[in-house]
């Protein structure tokens, strides 16, 4: 379908405009003009839209959403309602991500986020594999009973060619730079996290192809005078890109304007660890490997006091960025779209508004709320 969307403010992933004009046709955006320059419209449906329009929000860990669990339940559905409840907050592209588990649900996982590339299912990318390789000491909330050793087993599931995107969170100290690279070798974006490894380890991490740090300063060794850790390597790498959990919980706003000054510009890229109560009441509960996990407000807390994910959605991300943070919405925009699709290396299909890219488009409110979802030029999400 040709459609032609008219709107009052336009963020094209790197300046605002007004009154501007998007056309689409199959799924892709094939201009951007002036709507005063609109001249074709009887080819296309012309829709009218009051607010700003920006880039789609791409989200490198979502554990869950929707009341679901992508652990409890990894099948096809259960990923459609995790993305239907997150492009209501604007996400239109997403890592489903697997934390710590036996390798028979790591391998229906797989299998699931297969037939979901194959079948083109909306907003999903690739996979997120959290674990198990982890520091038991830096666990957080991952069951320490699957917590092991990577094994032949576990690199067939991540070597797969069927998959999308593929992430793969581990702790160096306990996975040898040889199976880093052969990993990188095997299309894995490897981050580094749930880690207590020292400076160096980290180092010789990066040097064998690891691009990335999950959830930056959370379950890792800390930045110290002597010992600058896993966070020190993180901050001083001009390269590597680094997750960053704007809930006011995970990381002091301080903590995190530090780590934005630091790295490079597009380097810090926000992201929720979305457990199943995004889009769920506020007394919505659930258990993560039989352990109850619990929310007040928005936080979540497992029953033995460690934070357990987030509640946090990207549109909140975004407005945390620029009220907690003070980042100008710009920047706070592309930390949600441009910088997370470079990561993935789709920054030529995604996190920009121009010829050639994906029609995947948020709507934002004058309060920067959402109130359309486009994926693929369809409207998945609309207040």
């Amino acid at each position: 379908m040709k459609q032609i969307l008219i709107v009052e403010r336009l963020f094209d992933g790197e300046s605002f405009h007004k009154n501007m004009a998007v056309t689409i046709d199959a799924g892709k955006i094939t201009a951007v003009m002036r709507a005063e320059d609109v001249i074709d419209v009887e080819h296309h449906t012309v829709t009218k839209l009051a607010g700003t329009l920006t880039p789609g929000f791409v989200d490198v860990q979502v554990n869950g959403g929707g009341g679901a669990l992508f652990n409890a339940e990894p099948s096809t559905e259960c990923i459609e309602i995790i993305g239907r409840a997150h492009a209501r907050f604007g996400t239109t592209g997403f890592l489903p991500t697997l934390i710590t588990d036996d390798v028979s649900i790591m391998t229906k996982a797989a299998d699931t986020v297969a037939v979901a590339i194959a079948n083109q299912q909306a907003g999903v990318l690739g996979i997120h594999f959290e674990g198990p390789h982890l520091s038991v000491p830096k666990k957080g909330v991952h069951p320490q009973r699957y917590i092991r050793q990577i094994s032949e087993r576990e690199l067939s599931i991540f070597s797969r060619q069927d998959l999308g995107i593929k992430v793969v969170t581990l702790a160096p100290e306990n996975v040898s730079t040889q199976v880093i690279k052969a990993l990188v070798s095997a299309g894995v974006k490897v981050c580094l996290g749930h880690s207590n490894a020292d400076y160096d380890t980290v180092n010789a991490a990066l040097e064998a192809g690891a691009t990335g740090f999950t959830h930056l300063y959370n379950a890792m060794s800390a930045l110290g005078s002597r010992e600058p850790g896993m966070v020190g390597a993180a901050l001083e790498s001009q390269d590597a890109w680094c997750g960053l959990i704007v809930d006011g919980h995970h990381v002091h706003p301080a903590a995190a304007k530090i780590a934005i000054n630091a790295k490079p510009k597009g380097k810090v890229m926000l992201v929720t660890d979305a457990m199943p109560p995004v889009g769920m009441s506020d007394d919505a509960s659930f258990k993560l490997f039989g352990t109850q996990v619990t929310r007040q407000g928005d936080r979540l807390n497992a029953a033995t006091g460690e934070l357990a994910g987030c509640v946090l959605d990207m549109v909140g991300a975004v407005n945390n960025s620029v009220a907690m943070l003070g980042l100008c919405h710009e920047e706070a925009l592309r930390m949600a779209s441009l910088y997370p699709a470079t990561f993935l290396g789709l920054e030529q299909q995604l996190g920009l508004i121009k010829p050639g890219y994906r029609a995947d488009l948020v709507l934002l409110n004058p309060a920067n709320k959402v109130s359309r979802t486009y994926i693929a030029g369809n409207v998945v999400f609309a207040q």
